[in-house]
């Protein structure tokens, strides 16, 4: 089995501050295969530093209604 070059991966962490979003949010991309290459070590995850940060989808989970902008608390005049 060939081993991987940790010279190419970077900590959760440091994806967090040059993604500007938190770190719990860069394990969750992760654990959910959202970041592609991103391996578990223990409890760190190791991040190809040529990652690129996944797009939102869009999706609402079954049961949900979008947004709206309106409401009986945003009534404007």
């Amino acid at each position: 089995m060939g081993q991987i070059s940790m010279d190419n991966f970077v900590e959760a962490e440091e994806i967090a501050k040059l993604w500007n979003i938190s770190i719990r949010q860069v394990q969750y991309l992760c654990k959910h295969g959202r970041i592609e290459g991103a391996v578990k070590f223990g409890p760190l995850w190791a991040i190809p530093k040529d990652a690129k940060k996944p797009t939102r989808t869009g999706k609402l989970k079954p049961g949900r209604r979008p947004k709206t902008n309106g409401g009986e608390f945003n009534e404007q005049e």
